[in-house]
């Protein structure tokens, strides 16, 4: 029977309160299970007991796309509190199957979508892969290759993924619900309607396939980083063919040297951060699933459908806050979130409190020595800034991120998560300090793209 993508909000619904009731009675049994057994037994039925909630997890919002199974990429990323320590890596890694291999719908329902929008495919390809070698929460990503000799990625939306999308941003009730079984501290509807109201961006094919190109010209013939240009003219509202990276995936580059991790951590730092200082523009959506090591050595980055642009008086406005905060300028920092509308001067934060949490949330910016970024350590911190009530920054209650500064902020958080993932180390400080205070770079890397960048 066809894996139809459920649209309906009362169906979307019901699957996910049936989730986060699961969640809960599971956790209950586990506990009581644990009663009277051999530490082998609790090793077992821990393990199990894992294996069973990511595969549930898996199931139920990989069978859902839209929002619901974004939420579900972005917990991949995560040291997530619904299981215990030792079996977190576990639970993941099963969770990482919504960034590779979701369950992937049959190709007779994505091939009417294809037709639909382009016509018959042997007008636009000589050969076609029915096979998706990878699906996301959009949708199914295909290999193929053109008339003209060409091998392509066909990336074709889930057919009624639209209304699936509109209905989980009507749902943002129930996916808090399903948040707080799994990541208790960061149950905040603001967050989820953040998620929601951006990842509407990623139906739009046509401004992808724009924005891919743009960013593409920009590094095209960089040392480094390489973007597969989108082919426009076989582009359409759910149809967006780019050029094909052959290349390892992120779990691979894991297992690579720490030198080598550490060299391709300094990559992704600069795409994913440093492109909003330098150019303005960033990608919202770090994650391990977009991040590919080409044949060529050079590390490519995918899928721009939540990539953003932002004013120039924005971005310098966090500029001047992280300089603030890194000279520990707390009463700067302070009168400048007061002046933003962040922070309310009748509720009691100090400006101490401020300085404390910048530096507890974005602090690998400005500490000016070599960091190994962990798992662990990039989860804490990703839940701090989303939500300071689960720690020890009870005054920052009152906090209101402008909405201008809520998907940058996202973007820094979870560049820092997959740099987690990664265990990069590096003094990630001496990085910041190009954008920080446009100071010439000390890495080799650095200054191989500065002397690209002159035309050397």
């Amino acid at each position: 029977m066809a894996d139809r993508v459920p649209g309906g909000r009362l169906v979307r619904s019901g699957r996910l309160g049936r989730l986060a009731a699961g969640q809960a009675v599971r956790g209950v049994g586990a506990r009581l299970s644990m009663i009277g057994r051999t530490e082998e037994a609790r090793r077992v039925l821990a393990e199990r007991s894992t294996l069973a909630t990511a595969q549930q997890v898996v199931t139920v919002l990989g069978s859902m796309k839209g929002a619901a199974m974004k939420l579900g990429q972005m917990l991949s990323v995560l040291d997530v509190d619904l299981v215990p320590e030792s079996h977190r890596e576990l639970f993941r890694t099963k969770l990482a199957e919504l960034r590779d291999q979701a369950p992937a719908v049959p190709f007779g329902e994505m091939l009417k979508v294809i037709e639909d929008d382009l016509g018959p495919p042997a007008r636009v390809f000589a050969d076609f892969d029915e096979t998706p070698i990878a699906a996301a929460s959009i949708g199914q990503v295909y290999r193929a290759r053109l008339h003209d000799g060409r091998t392509v990625a066909v990336k074709v939306q889930y057919p009624g993924v639209d209304r699936a999308v509109q209905a989980d941003m009507r749902n943002l009730e129930m996916l808090s619900k399903l948040w707080k079984s799994m990541l208790p501290s960061a149950a905040d509807n603001a967050v989820l309607d953040e998620i929601s109201r951006n990842i509407g961006n990623e139906l739009d094919y046509p401004r992808e396939a724009r924005t891919q190109h743009r960013v593409a010209m920009r590094y095209r013939g960089h040392p480094f980083i390489t973007v597969p240009d989108s082919i426009e003219e076989y582009c359409a509202r759910r149809v967006l063919v780019t050029e094909f990276v052959e290349g390892g995936t992120f779990q691979q580059i894991r297992t690579l040297p720490d030198t080598e991790r550490d060299r391709l951590g300094e990559l992704i730092y600069r795409f994913y951060i440093s492109s909003l200082f330098c150019d303005n523009e960033f990608c919202g959506d770090p994650h391990p699933g977009n991040i590919l090591l080409a044949a060529d050595g050079r590390l490519a980055f995918v899928d721009f459908g939540l990539y953003d642009r932002m004013d120039p008086l924005h971005v310098d406005f966090e500029r001047a806050c992280l300089r603030a905060a890194g000279e520990h300028r707390a009463r700067d920092l302070y009168e400048a979130w007061v002046g933003r509308g962040i922070i309310d001067p009748d509720v009691g934060v100090t400006a101490e409190e401020c300085l404390e949490y910048v530096w507890a949330a974005t602090g690998w910016h400005l500490l000016d020595e070599r960091i190994t970024i962990t798992p662990e350590v990039a989860t804490g911190t990703v839940i701090l800034a989303v939500d300071p009530r689960a720690a020890q920054f009870k005054g920052m209650r009152q906090q209101l991120l402008p909405p201008e500064h809520v998907f940058s902020r996202r973007a820094d958080l979870f560049t820092f998560a997959v740099l987690g993932q990664l265990r990069a180390t590096n003094n990630w400080h001496r990085l910041a300090r190009e954008w920080l205070y446009h100071e010439d770079p000390v890495t080799e890397i650095g200054q191989a793209i500065s002397k690209w960048r002159a035309g050397l």
